[in-house]
């Protein structure tokens, strides 16, 4: 079952340096939350505080509030694996595991996580999670070949389906479409509207046109100067945000005089 997401003052941390600063926003479930702002303006460094994909560079640390369903992720009893195993991550660039296969790199997180399976039951689980992509038609011919094999745009589906496999409830995409074709962008946009309606998904990117065409809800990160933390300057429904933002800053960046 997809999942809302509440944040509540968050401040994330590397080591002394503040890099995001006071962020409070609802992400709802079944929804498209995209973030946009400059280069280093921290939207990539929240996105993946979401998950605590953060907490693998050494000295990260975040103060505030991140509920899922009003669970803390940050609670100390919680195990940081469970919540990446909850709250699933597409990055930048696609990254099947070059020495497996199709079938082998969908099934690779559900083996980290479960029992043993029937060859049967993974058989299923493949099939749902490259149709869930909308990557089945095109591969089903040749699960046995190497991920590594595919175009970009069907590797990044790929990566989508294996993270799709392990039955999270929110989907995070770093610029999941940065290094794709228009084609295959397209292909990608078209999958993000076809996943919402079973998961929480939050997108960031450079692309306001993709913001526009594929969110809900967008936020908009900046810095107030270099060497300053980065901070939500507003969060609204797109609509809005594209039409009539409320702030100054957002309007200026959405209307390409900075940034």
């Amino acid at each position: 079952m997809a999942k809302s997401i509440d944040v509540s003052d968050l401040n994330i941390y590397y080591g002394d340096f503040l890099a995001v600063e006071g962020v409070s926003m609802t992400i709802k479930a079944r929804s498209v939350t995209a973030f946009i702002g400059p280069s280093g303006c921290g939207k990539s460094t929240f996105l993946r505080s979401l998950n605590r994909m953060h907490e693998v560079i050494p000295g990260a640390r975040v103060e505030g509030k991140v509920m899922v369903d009003g669970q803390s992720l940050y609670d100390a009893s919680v195990d940081p694996v469970a919540v990446r195993r909850q709250i699933g991550m597409v990055f930048q660039r696609p990254n099947p595991f070059p020495t497996m296969s199709i079938y082998d790199n969908v099934l690779s997180g559900k083996k980290l996580n479960a029992k043993r399976m029937k060859k049967s039951e993974a058989d299923d689980l493949v099939e749902k999670s490259l149709r869930g992509a909308n990557l089945w038609t095109e591969v089903k011919d040749r699960l046995g070949k190497p991920g590594m094999g595919l175009s970009g745009g069907q590797q990044q589906r790929l990566c989508i389906a294996r993270a799709i496999a392990v039955e999270p409830q929110v989907l995070l995409m770093d610029e999941p479409c940065s290094a794709l074709d228009p084609i295959s962008t397209s292909a990608i946009e078209d999958l993000i509207h076809e996943l919402k309606s079973d998961y929480t998904i939050v997108i960031v990117t450079h692309n306001m046109q993709q913001a526009a065409r594929v969110s809900d809800d967008t936020g908009f990160f900046n810095l107030r100067a270099t060497g300053e933390p980065g901070q939500l300057v507003e969060f609204n429904p797109t609509r809005k945000m594209f039409t009539n933002p409320d702030n100054e800053s957002t309007e200026a960046y959405i209307s390409g005089r900075f940034g």
